[in-house]
């Protein structure tokens, strides 16, 4: 941008338009800017014309952005160099990067652009201390610490406002509450059933007063707390894991048998078992949550007990003891393929 305007003042002086009194002056139109500077936004250009003006780089004299703007450049005196350089070239140089010094104060000229943004002074020099220990254990180089430090600030306070509102709208949870509908829309467009955000606000609410917890958005934890219900209660559909009694009539299911198949246990042999099944349970009494999974196991360990026993039949009483060892060990292997549960774990 100054690159620029200086071009600007040059064509002016160029075409004897430039001020004789004010070389460095110069008016132009918000048109005329934005045709310039085609490949910055609007408030970019109005943020890096404030960075510069904060600076001291130029000023403006009169006008608004809006319309047109009378804008001075201001001469920058040269960093000090020595005198025998300045013989050679008076021309002005380029700035000096430079670490920040451990008395590094900004100029009265950033303080006042920061309270430009309603940004309190008393916040803005308390952030110094801070700013500059942190670039002093960088040892890093720049060209100018007060843009460096104005940027920090400016980041330093949105923070600061979003931690403050936040706690101004932090609420303890009331009996009385209920989501908004904006939150009732998102759950519903979900494809989230009303009669199941509905049933859950009481406990949502319960749960939270109990804790006295305050917070400000309960909106937010309300929408993550129905979705986390909805996914458990869709993946649970038709699951009815109620732990019961054993009935009188009761049956195992079809996909039990089918189970039994794949192990190659014959299903009349199953069958045989379920009066002893139902008998010793409802004797005990217990309560189990699946009754398929426990007559399964129940049935795998008699038809391992039963192939035991019938193998060790078939042998002669004075059979070798190598062949009953061979024998023993396939008995023992088969049994623990049908008692083996590790599927189930």
């Amino acid at each position: 941008m100054l690159h620029v305007f200086s071009e600007i003042l040059a064509y002016n002086s160029a075409q004897n338009n430039s001020d004789k009194e004010r070389p460095n002056r110069f008016t132009i139109t918000k048109k005329q800017i934005q045709a310039a500077f085609p490949f910055w936004k609007e408030d970019e250009i109005r943020r890096i014309k404030e960075s510069l003006v904060a600076m001291g780089v130029m000023k403006i004299v009169e006008g608004q952005f809006k319309t047109e703007l009378t804008v001075e450049i201001n001469e920058v005196d040269s960093p000090r160099v020595p005198s025998a350089t300045v013989q050679k070239k008076k021309s002005r140089s380029s700035p000096i990067s430079s670490v920040i010094p451990e008395d590094w104060q900004p100029d009265e000229n950033w303080i006042r652009l920061c309270k430009q943004h309603a940004i309190p002074e008393k916040f803005v020099r308390g952030l110094i201390p801070e700013f500059v220990n942190y670039w002093l254990e960088r040892g890093q180089s720049r060209f100018s610490w007060g843009n460096a430090f104005y940027k920090h600030v400016i980041r330093e306070w949105r923070e600061e406002e979003t931690r403050r509102g936040a706690h101004e709208l932090a609420t303890a949870m009331s009996a009385e509450w209920r989501p908004s509908p904006e939150a009732t829309e998102i759950l519903e467009r979900a494809d989230i059933g009303p009669s199941f955000i509905e049933d859950a606000i009481p406990e949502f609410v319960l749960y939270w007063r109990e804790r006295g917890v305050n917070h400000g958005a309960w909106n937010t934890k309300f929408v993550e707390h129905i979705r986390r219900q909805w996914a458990k209660f869709s993946a649970s559909f038709n699951l009815d894991d109620t732990p019961r009694v054993i009935s009188d009539s009761w049956e195992p299911s079809a996909d039990c048998y089918e189970i039994l198949q794949l192990a190659e246990i014959d299903e009349k042999f199953a069958r045989s078992r379920i009066p002893e099944f139902v008998m010793y349970w409802k004797d005990s009494q217990q309560v189990k949550s699946s009754w398929n999974t426990v007559f399964l196991q129940y049935i795998k360990q008699s038809w391992a007990r039963q192939l035991k026993q019938t193998q060790l039949s078939k042998k002669p009483y004075a059979e070798n003891q190598h062949i009953i060892r061979s024998s023993e060990q396939r008995i023992k292997e088969r049994f623990q393929q049908f008692s083996d549960r590790s599927w189930a774990e």
